[in-house]
């Protein structure tokens, strides 16, 4: 319950912090309103850039601030938070500390606030991960309990800020192995995040993130269409992948000072929205757009193109060194793969429906469930996000064959997974 409080303020105290640095750089500086999704506001956001020329500069400096604040005092904040904090779970849960809390809390505001591709998940559930390290630490909690602590800092946290309760607790289960379940981390799991969601909900309101246009009815032709979704779900994953530690790995190579990097990388993305405004900040609103069916006189080559131009600004903002999480990217890309799908789908292939609400919702449960490796989690994730339980037997055709295809090559978003159960001395 303790973890669980801590994770509901930490998730409000984010929201606020973040939602005042996207107003002050994107909104005051930039000349430009991101939209929102349903749970957010709704807002439809800027119909176009009034000052384009200060997007890329906006992008540049929260890079250059965010970069300050991690590589001059926790310079482990780098990156995205959830996979830190699966690393402490199975490396030390003593380990956490609670500088590095703070600077990812502001370096995320920052680096999303500016514009840049990030989730807010991250550092909300490195700020709970962080209080379970601190408890153990105190409380002297052996290892085992320390784990699940950590553990269930993660789900409740992620829950809490996404307003899936349900998801979060599984997903502290879930998350934590490639090819296994950490059942002890669930029961714990449903009480954090339960308390988690009852804070963050009564600071924000009790109601999912989207909001789904239409009514979903199933056809068994659909089993077909969203099996391709799963295919091209898993590779789009591994895609995402590839390139997000690709991006790590050539930034390290870059003559130029830990701290400049990230600005470099905002600047970049700043210059890649001035084509396409789909890259920038968390992305929900457009996500919003899709499931509304908004994005219906857009042309189909903006859609295709969209969830690499957002794997690309994600690898550019959190890969040279900036700060946030991979998961709402993640949900990002795959509602655009999930649209873009439909569009070519809906002329001429039977049983796909008029509308594409369905193909956004499982395109998100297919790409994230597979690279993550926790696709039960972000099934139940999801759907609660959406209210969409009606979608969930075709979508379990897309998660599983994206996780197969996932799991042959053996990739993931999160590094510091182990294989299974029983492997962590293989990690030390």
């Amino acid at each position: 319950m303790a973890i669980g409080i801590v994770a509901g303020l930490g998730a409000v105290v984010f929201y606020e912090l973040l939602r005042l640095a996207t107003d002050l750089f994107l909104g005051v500086l930039g000349g430009y309103r991101v939209p929102s999704a349903a749970g957010e506001g709704y807002a439809p956001g800027s119909a176009g850039f009034s000052r384009p020329w200060a997007i890329p500069l906006v992008l540049a400096v929260g890079g250059l601030l965010s970069g300050f604040l991690v590589f001059a005092f926790a310079p482990e904040a780098e990156g995205h938070g959830t996979d830190a904090a699966i690393a402490a779970v199975h490396r030390d849960p003593r380990s956490i500390r609670p500088r590095a809390i703070v600077v990812k809390i502001l370096a995320s505001a920052l680096t999303i606030g500016s514009g840049g591709s990030g989730g807010r998940e991250g550092p909300t559930a490195q700020i709970s991960a962080g209080f379970g390290s601190l408890i153990t630490r105190y409380l002297g909690l052996s290892d085992a309990d320390g784990r699940i602590a950590v553990a269930t800092g993660i789900g409740s946290g992620i829950g809490a800020i996404f307003s899936a309760p349900l998801g979060g607790a599984v997903l502290a289960a879930d998350i934590l192995y490639r090819e296994d379940f950490e059942f002890a981390a669930l029961v714990p799991g449903l009480l954090a995040a339960s308390v988690a969601y009852a804070i963050f909900g009564a600071w924000f309101g009790y109601h999912p993130l989207f909001a789904v246009a239409g009514s979903y009815r199933f056809s068994s032709y659909q089993l077909l269409w969203f099996g391709l979704l799963g295919a091209i779900g898993g590779l789009v994953g591994i895609i995402y992948a590839r390139i997000f530690y690709g991006t790590i790995t050539l930034a390290h190579r870059v003559m130029l000072p830990a701290l400049l990097r990230p600005a470099l990388g905002g600047l970049l993305v700043g210059l890649l929205a001035l084509a396409m405004p789909e890259v920038l900040g968390t992305g929900y609103g457009w996500v919003q757009k899709g499931l509304g069916d908004q994005l219906s006189h857009t042309p189909i080559y903006i859609i295709l193109l969209a969830p690499f131009a957002r794997i690309i600004a994600t690898a550019l903002s959190i890969g040279s060194g900036g700060s946030g999480g991979v998961f709402g990217p993640g949900m990002v890309i795959g509602a655009f793969t999930g649209l873009a799908v439909w569009r070519l789908l809906e002329p001429i292939a039977p049983g796909v429906g008029s509308s594409p609400g369905a193909f956004v919702v499982v395109g998100m449960m297919a790409i994230f469930g597979g690279i993550s490796r926790a696709p039960l989690a972000v099934t139940v994730m999801v759907a609660e996000m959406t209210s969409s339980v009606a979608v969930l037997a075709p979508a379990m055709v897309a998660v599983a064959i994206s996780t197969l295809i996932v799991s042959v090559r053996d990739q993931t978003i999160y590094h510091a997974q182990l294989r299974e159960r029983g492997s962590r001395e293989d990690s030390a």
